[in-house]
């Protein structure tokens, strides 16, 4: 009896934990069939920024600036969300209230919008991160 009462508790904990991922995923979807082979992981910092759009991921030993909108037809459906793009769910919850000169380090992983052009701010979308620091 007591090994079926700890099985159907481990059961029980792994459904828990499935429920939980699967409720952590993107609203609106950032990779998708048309830009996942262009996705690309880079080791930036996110931060809010003056202008539209308000958060930009610099690209850590480049000189390259990504302008963070939630996908790649968010614009259309909301003309301002470059003011507040949707992110990953780990990076959603640190981003809320965050102001400038607060920044998110970590591995970010791209979903460019267009090929990158010389001494332009490319756009594009976060799927999701890891190593996550933040800045104060």
């Amino acid at each position: 009896m007591r090994t079926a009462l700890i099985s159907v508790l481990a059961l029980c904990a792994v459904a828990a934990q499935a429920l939980a991922q699967q409720s952590e995923k993107r609203k609106i979807p950032c990779k998708m069939p048309e830009n996942a082979s262009t996705c690309y992981w880079t080791h930036g910092r996110l931060g809010v920024y003056n202008g539209n759009p308000s958060f930009r991921v610099w690209r850590i030993g480049t000189a390259k600036i990504v302008g963070i909108h939630s996908s790649p037809d968010a614009q259309r459906r909301d003309p301002e969300d470059g003011e507040h793009p949707e992110f990953p769910p780990n990076v959603e919850k640190l981003v809320e209230g965050m102001v400038q000169g607060h920044h998110i380090f970590a591995d970010f992983e791209i979903c460019p919008f267009a090929p990158e052009r010389k001494g332009e701010m490319q756009f594009g979308c976060i799927e999701s991160a890891k190593n996550i620091v933040v800045e104060k």
